[in-house]
C-alpha cells in the first residue's frame, strides 16, 4: 500500500493554477436555458411589433392620441409571451438535478471541498454512494456500481474498479473510490452530446405559422394599399392631413389581426398557467398546439414507463423453508447497510415493510456491498452468517442449477438474487463455510402505477406508442408489455441495425427498440417524420437529448438530466406521466376553440383590405382608427376570448387555416357587398363621411354577430349570453358614448335603410355560410387560396394534417 500513497497527494497549487491557466478546468458543461433578455428580444423583434409600432407613430404626429389604444393589444401579448416564458425559465432553472453540492478533492495531499466547476485535469476525487460524477474521470483505487442509465438508458448498475472509466453525469449506485479527472468542460462525454442539441429549434406551430403568414401578406398589402388610399383620399378628395392619414391608418390595421396575435398569445399562456398548476412546466407555449396533434409517441423506459426505482417482484424460499424466513434474513442484511442502501436494497426494504419480517434481527457485523465481491451480508448477535448477491459469486458455478430451480417461475426482466446462511466472514470479507440456500428473489424496474391507464388514453386516441430505450431489448418489451404499450413483443436490438436501411426497415416492423445509442434514437424520430408523422418524445437523460430535439414536441422528468430538461418543451416537475392526457385534452381545448374563435378576426382581416382596395376606387374609407378599435371589441375580442376558454376535448383535425376560412369567408363576403353598396349609395346621396361611417360599422357589427351565433350553436346559456352582452355593448357604445367613437345620428329615412341593409346582409352571410359549409371540404378554391397564403411561410412538419 505505501507505494501507492504519493499517487494519493493530489496535484499540488502551483499545478492547479497552471491547468486552470491552460484552460483546462470545468466549465461549460451543460446546455443552457435562454436568458431574459433573449426572451425578450425574441417577443419584441417581430415584423408584427414593427407594423403596429410603425402606425402608432404616424398616428402620434397626428395629434389623434385616442387613436392609439390598439397600441394597449400590442404591448399586452408582449408583456404575456415575455411573462409565461420568463417564468417557466425561472422554474426549470432552480431544478437543479445536475448536482451542484461541493465535491471532495485530493490537493497538497490533503482533502479540500471545491465547486464541480473547480476541477482540472487530473484532480483526484472522493466519491462515494449517491454521488454524481461531475466530470469524466478513471478509477484509481476502490470497488463500485455506477448508474448510468442518464447516460446510457441502460438501467442494470455497471461495475467498476481500478481502470474504469467514469462519466459525467452517471451515479455511484455503491461503494467509493478515488478517481482521477481526465476529461473536463466541453470535452466530457455528456458536454459532447449536449453540444449536438445547442443549434435552435424551430417552433413547430400550425397557428404560428399561419399568423406568419397572415402578417406576411398583410404587410405586403398594406404598403401599396396605404399609399395608393392616403393619396386618392387626400389628394383628389380635399380632405385634411389628419383625417386622409386616420383613415389610412385604419384600413392599414385592419389588415394586421392584432386581436388574434393576442388571443393566441393568452389562451396559451392560460393553458400553460392551468398545467403549471398541475406540475406541468411548458417551456414553449405554441406546443400545446403541437403535443395535441401528435399521431405518435416515442417513449424511454427509464424514468417515464418505469419510475427509476427498484421493486420486488418474486419471493422464492427453498424446500423447507418459507418465504418470511428469505424476508427475514435479506431484510436484516439490507438494514446492517442502511447507511449505504442502494436502489436494490431501497426494495427490499420496502416489501420487507410491507410484508412484515417479524421480529427485526440483531446484527453484530455488516458486510457492505462490493462490485468486486458481488454480494453483501451480515453476522447476527447469535453469531449466525448470512449472505445475499449474485447466485455464481455466493455459490460458485458448480451449484448454479439449485438457483436456477427456484427461479424458474422469474421473469426474465427481474434481477435474481440468492439469500444464503453461511458460516460467517473472515477479515477480508470472504464467505466462510459452504452456503446454503433459504431462499432466491427477483428484483424489477417499478413500472409507474398510472403507466396501463395512461398508454390506454393514448391507445383510445388513436396514439401510436414506440418504446425506445438503451436497456436489453427483452427487457424493455417485457416491461413495455407489462405497461401496456401495444405489440410490445415486436422488438428489436438496435446494435443490429448497424445501416441506414436495416434501421429504417426496423420502423416498420418494431414497436419496441432496445439498446439504442443517442444518435439512434435521433435517427428514429428522423425516420417516423419521413412517414409522415407527428412525433412527441419522452426521455430524461443526457442520452434522450439528441431525440429530444429533434421530436416535434419533447416532453421530460424534471428527477432527469438538466441537459435532457433545458431542451424539452415541457417538463413534468413531479415526474408524473400520468399527466400527459391532461396536457393533450388542454392542446385540444385551446387549439379547437382558437380555430372557432379566429374565424372571427380574420374577417375583419379579410373585408378590411377588400374595403382598402374598393375606397381607392370609392373613397373615402368609411372608418377611423377608434371605430376599428369597438368593432374588434365587441364582434372579436371579447366573444372569441370567451369562447376560447368553454371545455373542448375533441380531436384536432384538419388545416388549421382552411378551418378559419372556411368559417369567415361568407361573413366578409357580406360585409364587403354591403359596404360597398352603402358606399356607392351614400357617394350618390350625397350623405355626410359620419352618416356613411356609421351605417358601415353598424352594417359590419350586425353580420359580426351574426357570425359570433352561427360559430356558438348549440347556444348555451354562456353563449346567449355573450350574445346579449355584445349586442347591448354595441347600442350603448353607439348612443351613451357616440361622440368619443365618432357616430352619428341618422335622419329616419337613412335610419330604416340602415335596418334594411343589416338584414339583407345578414341574411347573405347565412346563406353563404350554409352553401360554403357545405362544400368547404371539396373546394379547390379554399385549399388553392390555403396554399397560396401558406407559401413563403414554412408550415411545419408537425402541423402537416394527416392523411
Amino acid at each position: 500500500m505505501q507505494e501507492n500513497q504519493p499517487e494519493l497527494t493530489g496535484l499540488t497549487s502551483s499545478e492547479v493554477e497552471a491547468r486552470v491557466a491552460d484552460g483546462r478546468i470545468n466549465h461549460d458543461t451543460d446546455v443552457k436555458t435562454k436568458s431574459t433578455w433573449q426572451i425578450f428580444a425574441t417577443h419584441a423583434f417581430t415584423l408584427f411589433n414593427a407594423v403596429n409600432l410603425a402606425m402608432a407613430v404616424v398616428i402620434f404626429l397626428t395629434g389623434q392620441y385616442r387613436n392609439m389604444l390598439f397600441l394597449t393589444i400590442v404591448a399586452a401579448n408582449l408583456f404575456i409571451g415575455v411573462f409565461q416564458e420568463v417564468r417557466a425559465k425561472n422554474m426549470v432553472d432552480k431544478l437543479t438535478i445536475m448536482t451542484q453540492k461541493e465535491v471532495t478533492v485530493l490537493r497538497d495531499g490533503a482533502e479540500s471541498s471545491i465547486a464541480p466547476s473547480e476541477l482540472v485535469i487530473d484532480d483526484l476525487m472522493r466519491l462515494s454512494h449517491g454521488d454524481q460524477v461531475p466530470a469524466d474521470c478513471e478509477v484509481v483505487s476502490g470497488n463500485v456500481y455506477c448508474d448510468e442509465s442518464l447516460l446510457t438508458g441502460e438501467s442494470v448498475p455497471v461495475a467498476k474498479k481500478p481502470g474504469s472509466p467514469l462519466y459525467s453525469g452517471s451515479f455511484i449506485e455503491s461503494g467509493s473510490l478515488v478517481a482521477r479527472v481526465t476529461k473536463v468542460g466541453k470535452d466530457g462525454f455528456a458536454a459532447k452530446i449536449n453540444a449536438e442539441a445547442k443549434y435552435v429549434k424551430a417552433v413547430k406551430s400550425e397557428i404560428l405559422a399561419t399568423l406568419k403568414a397572415i402578417i406576411r401578406i398583410g404587410t405586403m398589402l398594406l404598403v401599396p394599399l396605404g399609399i395608393g388610399l392616403f393619396v386618392r383620399t387626400y389628394f383628389t378628395e380635399g380632405t385634411t392631413l389628419v383625417e386622409a392619414t386616420l383613415s389610412t391608418t385604419s384600413a392599414v390595421l385592419g389588415m394586421i389581426p392584432q386581436g388574434l396575435v393576442l388571443l393566441t398569445s393568452s389562451v396559451l399562456a392560460i393553458a400553460t398557467t392551468r398545467l403549471g398548476m398541475k406540475g406541468v412546466l411548458v417551456q414553449q407555449s405554441y406546443c400545446v398546439e403541437t403535443l395535441a396533434r401528435v399521431d405518435t409517441l416515442c417513449l424511454d423506459k427509464t424514468g417515464t414507463i418505469t419510475s427509476g426505482e427498484m421493486e420486488v417482484a418474486h419471493v422464492e424460499p427453498v424446500k423447507g423453508s418459507t418465504e418470511a424466513d428469505a424476508v427475514s434474513v435479506f431484510a436484516a442484511i439490507a438494514r446492517a447497510n442502511v447507511s449505504d442502501a442502494n436502489e436494490t436494497a431501497k426494495a427490499l426494504l420496502a416489501y420487507a415493510d410491507a410484508n412484515g419480517d417479524g421480529a427485526p434481527i440483531q446484527v453484530s457485523r455488516a458486510v457492505a456491498f462490493s462490485s468486486a465481491r458481488k454480494y453483501s451480508g451480515c453476522v447476527t448477535a447469535d453469531g449466525r452468517g448470512f449472505v445475499m448477491g449474485a447466485a455464481q459469486f455466493v455459490l460458485g458455478e458448480a451449484r448454479m442449477s439449485e438457483a436456477d430451480a427456484l427461479c424458474e417461475g422469474f421473469d426474465a426482466i427481474e434481477r435474481r438474487m440468492v439469500i444464503c446462511s453461511c458460516g460467517g466472514f473472515d477479515a477480508s470479507d470472504a464467505i466462510q463455510g459452504s452456503p446454503s440456500i433459504i431462499g432466491c428473489v427477483g428484483i424489477r424496474d417499478k413500472v409507474r402505477e398510472t403507466a396501463p391507464q395512461t398508454m390506454q388514453y393514448f391507445i383510445e386516441q388513436g396514439v401510436e406508442l414506440r418504446v425506445i430505450s438503451g436497456d436489453d431489448p427483452r427487457t424493455v418489451s417485457a416491461i413495455a408489455k407489462i405497461a401496456g404499450v401495444p405489440d410490445a413483443d415486436r422488438y428489436v436490438d438496435a446494435a443490429t441495425l448497424d445501416t441506414p436501411e436495416k434501421l429504417d426497415a426496423a420502423v416498420d416492423a418494431a414497436r419496441v427498440f432496445g439498446r439504442v445509442t443517442p444518435q439512434q434514437k435521433r435517427e428514429l424520430v428522423d425516420a417516423l417524420h419521413r412517414r409522415g408523422r407527428t412525433v412527441a418524445m419522452t426521455g430524461d437523460g443526457v442520452n434522450d437529448v439528441l431525440a429530444l430535439r429533434e421530436a416535434d414536441c419533447s416532453v421530460s422528468m424534471a428527477s432527469g438530466s438538466a441537459a435532457a430538461r433545458n431542451v424539452s418543451e415541457i417538463v413534468l416537475a413531479d415526474n408524473d406521466f400520468s399527466h400527459m392526457p391532461e396536457v393533450v385534452a388542454e392542446g385540444r381545448r385551446s387549439i379547437n376553440n382558437l380555430q372557432r374563435s379566429a374565424s372571427l378576426f380574420l374577417v375583419k382581416t379579410v373585408f378590411t383590405a377588400l374595403l382598402a382596395l374598393i375606397c381607392i376606387v370609392i373613397p373615402p374609407y368609411p372608418f377611423i382608427p377608434i371605430q376599428m378599435s369597438l368593432i374588434s371589441t365587441i364582434v372579436i375580442g371579447v366573444p372569441s376570448f370567451v369562447l376560447a376558454l368553454e371545455p373542448n376535448h375533441e380531436l384536432v383535425s384538419g388545416n388549421f387555416l382552411a378551418n378559419v376560412l372556411s368559417k369567415s369567408l361568407p361573413a366578409s363576403a357580406s360585409i364587403t357587398l354591403f359596404l360597398l353598396l352603402e358606399l356607392v349609395l351614400g357617394r350618390l346621396l350625397g350623405h355626410e363621411f359620419a352618416e356613411i361611417s356609421t351605417v358601415c360599422m353598424s352594417i359590419t357589427i350586425v353580420v359580426g354577430l351574426a357570425l359570433i351565433y352561427r360559430i356558438s350553436v348549440p347556444l348555451t346559456k354562456l353563449r346567449f349570453a355573450l350574445l346579449v352582452a355584445m349586442g347591448a355593448a354595441a347600442a350603448i357604445a353607439c348612443t351613451a358614448f357616440r361622440d368619443f367613437f365618432t357616430v352619428a345620428w341618422l335622419p329616419l329615412d337613412v335610419f330604416i335603410a340602415t335596418a334594411i341593409f343589416c338584414a339583407l346582409a345578414v341574411v347573405t352571410f347565412l346563406i353563404l355560410a350554409a352553401r360554403f359549409e357545405r362544400k368547404a371540404g371539396d373546394s379547390r378554391v379554399l385549399a388553392a387560396l390555403v396554399e397560396r397564403i401558406e407559401s413563403g411561410v414554412e408550415v411545419p412538419r408537425a402541423a402537416r394534417p394527416r392523411s
